[in-house]
């Protein structure tokens, strides 16, 4: 595999090339690891091999000298940066999550680094025809004379979050020996089952201490995330009568039909693969069905709050329909908000935003704030009284075989977090 990072130019303070280097062999190492989440299991963190890699993460830490090193039982771990400088200077935190997606294999992940990216097609797996093409993913030809790590076509990358790690360890070993940038107490933080929606669960907000953090799980370069989706489950179940079919008139009460029937009583323009912006969606993400028992399970979105409140009036609204057609219990919904949009919770806080977009200028970026299509941990972690936008990681493609990396993202990544911690000490 090749390795060789080539140099470019960051704002002071510089990058040295050996810290690129660092920061790769951190994310390898990271990656090395599988630590899938699982929607079907419960407690946390919802799969044991998660604990593998954060006890690994965890020595990583104290062997680097973090102070305050702890991780407690279900995985969640803390570490303190202390301060050189005398004065009081607000403390500020860095969190990233360290599973990956159920959706995809996270096991026996081999990234290959292509270097110089030419802007044509990478096949990822030539015997099996696996290739990765600009002509799907045109964002790839935003990252043309990059070095891009990618997958062998057959996992996931785990850039999401594995990049955000490495490049808040590599930015706190960055610090620890260059004492001359001056940075007040930083907190970083790891935890397990984000994708799964549990991440900020059990996460300590006072354990942590910090007086606002920054999740480093974003997307494409230069990303700053400070408004997401306002999101809520709805569980639709259907309990029907069967009766054999050769005397089933006026008897049989089909639940497979009337799962059908409800899904196309469900707004059908309004859902993830005819929306983007601002449009909110209602998404049928499973259905379950047998003639005596349906079951389907959707995910409403709306980043406007009283519109996503109508959202979840209106699914209660066509289960009203049905109990009426087919009888009262026959159809039923279990409604439940799971988060909420932070730009709430944000509101009077503005010096947050403002300081992570200078950071991101000062590393020679253009600053891109965008809506979230989605959720992160600091959603939640924000409603939980921790203050907490999102800034790009840098990966792309993720939960899928054609994820891949920039190292170049990475760098700036690392060197926002570096700016960061520089300019709340200023």
């Amino acid at each position: 595999m090749e390795s060789e990072i080539s140099s470019h130019n960051h704002s002071t303070p510089p990058l040295e090339e050996e810290r690129g280097k660092g920061l790769l062999a951190r994310f390898l190492d990271y990656v090395s690891y599988d630590t899938q989440s699982s929607e079907e299991a419960e407690g946390c963190p919802s799969t044991p091999k998660q604990l593998i890699f954060a006890r690994h993460l965890a020595e990583t830490l104290e062997e680097m000298g973090l102070e305050d090193v702890e991780m407690d039982e279900q995985g969640y771990i803390y570490a303190t940066l202390p301060s050189n400088v005398p004065t009081d200077v607000p403390t500020v935190g860095f969190i990233s999550h360290y599973d990956t997606s159920p959706d995809c294999s996270g096991a026996d992940i081999r990234p290959r680094i292509v270097n110089n990216y030419d802007g044509g097609d990478i096949v990822l797996d030539a015997e099996e025809g696996i290739v990765s093409s600009p002509k799907m993913f045109p964002e790839m030809l935003d990252h043309i004379g990059e070095d891009l790590i990618v997958t062998d076509g057959h996992t996931l990358l785990g850039a999401d979050d594995k990049a955000g790690i490495a490049e808040i360890v590599e930015a706190m070993a960055y610090l620890m020996e260059h004492p001359e940038i001056e940075h007040g107490r930083v907190r970083i933080a790891f935890n397990p089952d984000e994708e799964i929606g549990a991440g900020a669960h059990l996460f300590d907000v006072e354990k942590f201490g910090a007086d606002w953090a920054y999740t480093m799980d974003g997307s494409e370069v230069g990303e700053l995330e400070y408004e997401n989706f306002n999101a809520a489950s709805a569980t639709i179940h259907i309990f029907g009568l069967n009766v054999h079919p050769g005397y089933a008139k006026g008897k049989m009460r089909n639940a497979c039909r009337i799962a059908a029937e409800f899904a196309d009583a469900m707004p059908a323009s309004e859902v993830p693969e005819c929306t983007e912006g601002y449009e909110g969606f209602y998404h049928l993400t499973g259905m379950k069905a047998t003639v005596e028992e349906a079951t389907l399970s959707y995910i409403i979105r709306d980043h406007d709050r009283q519109r996503f409140e109508e959202r979840k009036a209106h699914v209660a609204d066509i289960v009203a329909a049905f109990e009426e057609r087919y009888g009262k219990g026959i159809v039923t919904a279990d409604i439940r908000d799971q988060y909420y949009n932070m730009k709430q919770q944000l509101e009077g806080k503005e010096h947050i935003i403002d300081i992570a977009r200078r950071a991101i200028e000062e590393a020679g970026m253009e600053c891109k704030v965008k809506a979230i299509r989605g959720g992160t941990d600091g959603a939640q972690l924000s409603f939980k009284g921790l203050p907490c936008p999102n800034i790009f990681a840098g990966g792309l493609n993720f939960h899928g075989r054609h994820e891949f990396v920039p190292i170049q993202s990475m760098q700036k990544a690392m060197q926002t977090v570096v700016n960061i911690c520089r300019i709340v000490a200023e």
